[in-house]
């Protein structure tokens, strides 16, 4: 596993979850508040994902499956 690759995939995260936030947030004050949550779930949810295979790329190095370059 590159280094690299794991930072991206970390802030990649991050910025996912900050992006559904403002989306929830900016979406709040024009809808209701249940139609800004199916906006903002999809971005959520690939934000689950990346966290999700940071972790196990994570696991897979501490358990010494993956070697970390």
């Amino acid at each position: 596993m590159d280094r690299s690759r794991f930072v991206t995939l970390s802030f990649a995260a991050l910025a996912a979850v900050v992006a559904s936030f403002v989306v929830l947030g900016f979406s709040r004050l024009v809808l209701p508040y249940r139609t800004a949550r199916l906006l903002a779930a999809p971005v959520f949810l690939l934000a689950v994902s990346l966290a999700a295979v940071a972790f196990a790329q994570a696991v897979l190095v501490a358990s010494g499956r993956r070697e970390f370059e």
